[in-house]
């Protein structure tokens, strides 16, 4: 089933977005976003209509959203070929926002060939092979070791507990490279943060710090950290699309190493707290079975098998127009935005420590067994 609709409704703006000081373009492209609907595409969608471009979104029609602006919604189903909405349409640039399937890239392709002029696939920095030392865009990238990459669905994603994420998301971009050819651009994203994000992979920071008391840190403050806010990434997607600039780019930040520290310091400015940090030896975690990344948000030891996985190389981005709001306000945002959902939702964060388990380690820390006697 497929329909278009015009919708030209207010916006339901989110907190503290800042659009970047960039000149408009001469030109209003007409861009298809498949997706749009989700974390980082609601943000596109606002700034290409901010700057006078034409958009079309093309999903399942299963998360309605109000506009600022004059959006064409296409209907169809990527999981059963439904494409038939986008038939004997032409666009400037196609932004492919939710793949990780390569037969999705495949099905886009054919149903798109000759009808756009850029192919925007959003990727992932997961796409490497190595996690141990730094990454450009040019390292060795996970190899798919299954039957058929064209055979995988949501179903067998899931059921390997996303061990193919990082195999299938770089056989999709070897897909749309034979489907798009030269006109391709991939942009690999770091852990995107902000408000919007359902995952509180970073949320879990600015809710733990803004509740006060004393917060159990990883590490030792110095392993870097990386990410980007949804905002900044979505803004300049826009803006590599009015460039045409084709290519690979790791698009992570912030623009200048930073360590866990340091996000924590910025964090707390931005939610105006003043923690008190304990920091817990990797290795006290590591036997407390306190997982980097799911228990411990945004951190991963810097030692090790991922010692480089923090260390993406962001040159080429920053070189092309990659920029960053500070991270107080990406903070204050998120923050904000955390307090509008529904009471038991701020009840459970996704991500982070729940406090009794956060408290018996701060406990366990201060008073290990052997201190015990």
């Amino acid at each position: 089933m497929h329909r278009r609709q015009f919708l030209s409704l207010s916006a339901l703006a989110l907190p503290g977005v800042a659009w970047a000081a960039a000149a408009k373009p001469e030109k209003p492209l007409r861009i298809l976003i498949l997706g749009g609907t989700g974390f980082t595409g609601p943000h596109q969608v606002r700034y290409a209509l901010s700057r006078g471009h034409k958009v079309t979104l093309f999903n399942r029609g299963k998360q309605p959203h109000e506009w600022p602006g004059e959006v064409e919604e296409l209907l169809g189903d990527r999981n059963t070929g439904d494409l038939k909405a986008l038939a004997g349409r032409e666009w400037d640039v196609c932004i492919d926002n939710p793949t990780t399937l390569p037969f999705w890239v495949r099905d886009a392709g054919q149903a798109l060939k000759g009808k756009v002029k850029q192919y925007v696939f959003i990727s992932t920095i997961s796409v490497y092979a190595a996690n141990d030392r730094p990454a450009d865009e040019s390292a060795a990238l996970e190899p798919y070791t299954g039957a058929d990459a064209m055979a995988e669905t949501q179903e067998t994603l899931k059921a390997s507990k996303m061990a193919l994420y990082g195999p299938l998301k770089a056989q999709s971009e070897a897909e749309a490279r034979r489907q798009f050819g030269s006109s391709v651009t991939i942009i690999r994203p770091g852990l995107i943060v902000g408000p919007g994000d359902e995952t509180d992979r970073f949320t879990y920071w600015p809710v733990r710090l803004a509740r006060g008391g004393e917060v159990l840190a990883p590490g030792d403050g110095l392993d870097p950290v990386q990410f980007v806010d949804a905002r900044d990434l979505a803004e300049w997607t826009i803006r590599m699309c009015e460039a045409r600039a084709f290519g690979t780019f790791n698009a992570t930040g912030p623009a200048r190493p930073l360590t866990m520290k340091a996000m924590l310091d910025g964090i707390a400015q931005g939610v105006h707290a003043q923690p008190k940090l304990t920091w817990a030896p990797t290795k006290f975690l590591e036997s407390a079975k306190v997982s980097p990344w799911g228990d411990m948000p945004v951190w991963i030891p810097a030692e090790g098998e991922t010692a480089g996985f923090a260390r993406r190389d962001i040159k080429k981005a920053l070189a092309a127009g990659l920029t960053y709001r500070p991270l107080s306000t990406t903070a204050a945002d998120t923050l904000t935005w955390f307090k509008t959902l529904p009471a038991e939702r701020q009840g459970k964060l996704r991500s982070g420590l729940a406090p009794d388990r956060e408290a018996a380690l701060l406990a366990a820390l201060k008073n290990p067994p052997a201190a015990r006697g």
